[in-house]
């Protein structure tokens, strides 16, 4: 894979971006279950880059996961990085996408993993599949959006569209009209879409496999097709039992399998075209957010030759619909059979209660631009995490001391009414810190994600956790109760994933099992919260058998 400076067009600018291959999204990896998958990345872009195998577990080998400065220092301008991608149980759609700076913005693509040769899945096989990826597009430069964020700690520039396959649909031409003059122009002048508008062509009865993936740096999107069903059938490469809705939401980071029939009976009078939508969601209207939505068209084969009318219109939930967003999640469950057994812990060694909140850093003379003159920051626990400048995988591995501490905090240092309205602007201070926390091999782990409103109206926190998928084994809103709140956890069919939306206002309960040995990144997939420093690292220690202990550096590794 080629790192590499591509021109690119959108909303009738044009800059360079950078790409891979030269291609955005970049290109599609297939693979079947199990397979060891060998990609070669090679840096001829102008600034350092590294890449993430996003929900592969890399068994022993965290040297080829990716984050900057947690696994392996960033592949330099000219250089090369051989990654070794070892898929096991993962099954279904996942993705790859830089993990340094905001460069996952343009550095992203599909990671489709099909069933071992001789087995099917576990639904009637679909007549085709469409991969569609949600996204977001910036004018400017992203690095110098990030840049400029980081140096006035005010807060990050919104992106200027939400896109489907790099494109931003019919909705924001380049005239920029707004969706009401651009509705009024399809509906009095018989409009077209636009010729760029990603196009999903389908047949009258026939199933389809929609392969969904969240590439948004922060946007957390409703997504929707006019007049069709949508049947969740996986999530984050785990199957689920068959949920069907006319709704999806899906956080940055998070991938979805969905199936749809093509049942709209089709004859010269009907409609031809559908729109498939995403808007976002946005938890917080004090936030700067781009509320743009982004459009394809679901569009079928017929043999008339009349002139097609345009995309039959559709309506989604309101921006800051949180009844939505429960109710979706509430409606995931693990599939659960013979093929597809689950293993939810149900005895825990270790607990944790981790606060995930927005906050401030302390600014001289309250120059900066975040809340009270001060700068923005996040933290988990109320610790802002620090990126080293030796990753923190070649400081364990080389017993290398002072690139971190092993006292990250198992519950907060202060309890409060963490969903208070008004909470006092002393809790509002935090600091930053390299703080990981140490797991025994085969330890079980439960951590409860409690949402704050400190700065104001809470927001979802999309929490990703490299190097192991886990169990969604409760959600709620409110602050956790500790004795009535653990009586309403499934842990019959809890959904397997690797990325859960903390609800705003709210909690969500995780459980997994920690036989990966290594050093593995948590962090928010909001990019902006990341680079505020709402992550942090998990080392797992090595067993006791050679097949429970961790692997060697590759002799290619990237130097700091």
């Amino acid at each position: 894979m080629q790192v590499q400076e591509t021109p690119c067009t959108r909303l009738c600018h044009t800059k360079n971006i950078l790409t891979v291959n030269g291609q955005f999204p970049g290109p599609t990896i297939y693979a079947r279950k199990g397979d060891t998958v060998i990609v070669k990345v090679i840096n001829q872009g102008n600034k350092n880059i590294t890449l993430h195998w996003h929900g592969v577990g890399q068994p022993r080998n965290p040297w080829s996961d990716g984050p900057e400065y947690i696994t392996q220092c960033p592949i330099q301008p000219g250089a090369n990085f051989t990654q070794q991608i070892q898929l096991t149980d993962e099954e279904g759609t996942l993705w790859w996408h830089a993990h340094s700076d905001f460069d996952l913005a343009t550095v992203h693509g599909p990671l489709i993993i099909n069933p071992k040769q001789g087995t099917m899945y576990p639904f009637n096989k679909p007549h085709k599949e469409f991969t569609l990826i949600l996204g977001e597009w910036w004018n400017k430069d992203v690095n110098t959006v990030l840049e400029e964020a980081l140096q006035s700690g005010g807060e990050v520039q919104p992106s200027d569209a939400n896109t489907i396959n790099g494109q931003p649909g019919d909705f924001l031409p380049c005239s920029q009209k707004g969706i009401n003059d651009l509705f009024n122009q399809i509906l009095i002048n018989n409009a077209l879409p636009n010729a760029d508008t990603v196009k999903v062509h389908v047949e009258q009865g026939k199933s389809y496999l929609l392969r969904l993936i969240n590439a948004a740096l922060s946007s957390e999107f409703f997504f929707t097709i006019a007049n069709h069903h949508l049947t969740v059938v996986g999530t984050d490469g785990s199957y689920t039992k068959p949920y069907v809705t006319d709704l999806v939401f899906i956080t940055p980071g998070q991938t979805m399998d969905v199936l749809i029939e093509a049942n709209q009976f089709q004859n010269s009078s009907s409609p031809s075209r559908y729109y498939i939508a995403a808007q976002p969601y946005i938890g917080n209207p004090l936030i700067s957010y781009d509320g743009n939505m982004t459009t394809a068209i679901l569009e079928y084969e017929t043999n008339y030759t009349t002139i097609p009318a345009p995309p039959l219109l559709l309506s989604l939930p309101g921006i800051g619909n949180t009844d939505a967003v429960a109710i979706f999640a509430d409606g995931l469950r693990s599939l659960v059979d013979k093929d597809h057994p689950i293993d939810v812990p149900e005895t825990i060694n270790e607990h944790m209660y981790i606060t995930v909140s927005i906050n401030d850093i302390l600014c001289p003379n309250k120059s900066c631009k975040g809340p009270l003159g001060n700068r923005f920051a996040a933290s988990l626990n109320n610790v802002s995490f620090e990126n080293p400048q030796i990753n923190v995988l070649h400081a364990y591995y080389y017993s290398i001391p002072g690139v971190y501490t092993t006292d990250f905090p198992d519950y907060p240092s202060h309890y409060f009414n963490f969903t208070e309205d008004d909470i006092p602007t002393d809790l509002f201070v935090t600091k930053k810190a390299t703080k990981v926390k140490m797991l025994k091999y085969n330890t079980t782990v439960e951590i409860i994600f409690q949402g704050t409103n400190i700065l104001g109206p809470g927001e979802n926190h999309p929490m990703h956790l490299h190097g192991q998928s886990f169990y969604v084994v409760g959600r709620g809103s409110g602050n956790f109760d500790e004795k009535k709140d653990p009586l309403t956890y499934n842990l019959v069919d809890p959904p397997r994933e690797n990325t859960v939306g903390v609800p705003k206002n709210g909690w969500a309960t995780i459980r997994f099992r920690a036989v990966n040995p290594g050093v593995w990144y948590m962090h928010c997939h909001v990019d902006r919260h990341m680079a505020w420093g709402m992550d942090m690292v998990f080392i797992t220690k090595n067993g006791k058998s050679e097949d429970a202990k961790m692997l060697p550096p590759p002799s290619d590794m990237p130097p700091c």
